[in-house]
């Protein structure tokens, strides 16, 4: 029911059973006839009220009160009875678990009425089942169940047909079965409906009864639940799995992922969690021995830190998550007039059970060309040996193994053979720089003097004058001849240093012995 808390656990369910009431009228039948054509039915009819379901298996009581905060597992939930057009509840659950005495009485009334209506016309139409319930046996794991209708003759081949629908819509999973129990995914953030109908398959002249049905409502606050899940199965070693926040969700809001497949005792969380952005990752180790040729689903539980955070299940066959290691290129070398390579093989998945892309192009060439593979080696034949290639290698699941459509990234890239132009390259790569290293060297060494040569220095009038009247002012008399002369000569040298600098010539030393 939509006010029906799905995570509390009730220990029966009642009758649901959608009856109609028929209408006497249209079948030409009086009242008085009608009760009397209810006489001759017999003493079964109406059926005696059914028993209580038992209680259903659900998830024990720690593991629940850690996934499901709110309060214990779902142990099991009741069917209902859809609304009437008029607006008013099929049908009412006392506390108990079964319909009112009153009520109980007049849906047994109607229940005659139709079938007295429905013999009056010639037809024979089953009772629908009864005691609708579900009960969580694993996370993200549903176990319908239901009591056969009463009164059946036992030449009736009597089957049931049951169908999902996610938020109103039939996910076309309609099944025909004889057991009183089918077992089914759910998906925690929309409203799951389960109906169930009875039917004799080896007879013509019964229809097949109502419908009779219940829900699994969602909890939580819509647009909290992770959305956009993706996971990847790496090399049959670890999955990874990654999904967003809801957005209606707080940017603070963590969740927790959990995980189980058949042949865990219990379902485990996932520990090895990541943030990047804004995007949750995580990853845990899912192995199987090598020689297992078969894979179970895998279920998955999101859940917030908290109750309004609504929960998310799906549950994935993990054939078609597989993507393969990255392949490593160990052997390129010519063969003949070809070029033979091969690469390493997975660890873990069987060399039968992956095919290759080899991507290779000529020179600097930007077209590379693909060619399918189906072992761990090949061979490129006529090859021009002057010419450089450049080789990659990515693996693929085989569909014969595995239903998953990943590739695994492209090995690092290895080249073989050399550019016709490869050696003028590198040496004009060597010689323009050394060249320029040179000139710069040189013109770093012959700059001083070519600074000097085109803007002489500009000699300091102060130290000129101090000399020159420094000399004038001693006494001509208190100094020899010879000594005036060279302290004169002495001058003009300093003078010509601060001016220019020169160099000394044969010429100019012949010059100044003669000035002497």
């Amino acid at each position: 029911m939509p006010g029906e808390d799905p995570w509390e656990a009730q220990q029966s369910c009642g009758a649901n059973t959608p009856l109609r009431s028929a209408a006497a009228g249209g079948s030409g039948t009086s009242g008085q006839q009608a009760r009397r054509e209810a006489a001759q039915v017999g003493p079964g009819w109406p059926p005696p009220p059914t028993e209580a379901a038992p209680p259903r298996l659900g998830l024990p009581g720690r593991a629940a009160e850690r996934l499901f905060p709110s309060g214990p597992a779902p142990a099991t939930g009741s069917g209902s009875v859809r609304p009437r057009s008029d607006g008013r509840s099929g049908g009412d659950m006392e506390s108990g678990g079964s319909f009112g005495a009153p009520l109980r009485c007049r849906l047994l009334f109607l229940a005659a009425c139709w079938a007295v209506a429905a013999t009056a016309a010639g037809e024979k139409v089953l009772p629908p089942p009864s005691n609708l319930s579900y009960s969580f046996i694993q996370i993200c794991t549903l176990n319908w169940t239901w009591n056969p209708p009463e009164n059946i003759s036992s030449s009736c081949d009597l089957e049931y047909s049951s169908d999902i629908l996610i938020d109103e819509v039939s996910q076309h999973k309609n099944e025909w079965r004889k057991s009183l129990f089918r077992v089914t995914d759910t998906v925690l953030n929309k409203e799951m409906r389960f109906k169930v109908r009875s039917e004799c398959k080896n007879s013509n002249a019964t229809n097949h009864s109502q419908w009779v049905e219940t829900s699994v409502p969602p909890k939580g606050v819509p647009g909290t639940a992770a959305v956009g899940l993706s996971c990847v199965w790496h090399n049959l070693e670890y999955m990874f799995c990654m999904w967003h926040p809801g957005e209606n969700a707080s940017s603070d809001t963590n969740y927790t992922l959990f995980y189980w497949f058949d042949g865990l005792e219990r379902h485990r969380e996932c520990e090895n969690y990541s943030v990047s952005q804004g995007s949750f990752e995580c990853a845990f180790n899912f192995t199987f021995p090598q020689a297992a040729n078969r894979y179970p689903p895998i279920s998955i539980l999101i859940r917030g830190d908290s109750e309004n955070v609504m929960p998310v299940c799906a549950t994935e066959n993990p054939t078609t998550l597989v993507k393969p290691a990255t392949p490593t290129i160990v052997k390129l070398l010519y063969v003949n007039n070809g070029i033979h390579l091969q690469w390493s093989e997975s660890g873990t998945i069987p060399a039968n059970c992956l095919s290759y892309e080899v991507r290779y192009h000529n020179g600097d060439s930007t077209t590379a060309q693909t060619i399918q593979v189906k072992f761990n080696s090949t061979s490129i034949p006529s090859v021009d040996r002057n010419s450089k290639y450049t080789f990659q290698v990515r693996a693929q699941p085989k569909v014969e193994c595995y239903s998953s459509k990943f590739y695994s990234e492209w090995s690092e890239e290895k080249s073989i053979g050399e550019n016709p132009n490869s050696a003028f390259n590198f040496l004009l790569i060597v010689t323009i720089p050394l060249i320029v290293t040179v000139s710069t060297i040189i013109l770093l060494v012959y700059l001083k003097r070519l600074k000097i040569l085109i803007l002489p220095p500009i000699p300091d009038p102060r130290e000129i004058l101090k000399r020159m009247f420094g000399e004038q002012n001693e006494d001509p008399q208190s100094c020899a001849k010879e000594d005036c002369m060279n302290g004169y000569d002495g001058l003009i040298k300093e003078e010509e240093i601060h001016s220019l600098i020169l160099i000394e010539t044969p010429e100019s030393s012949n010059s100044e012995k003669e000035h002497r």
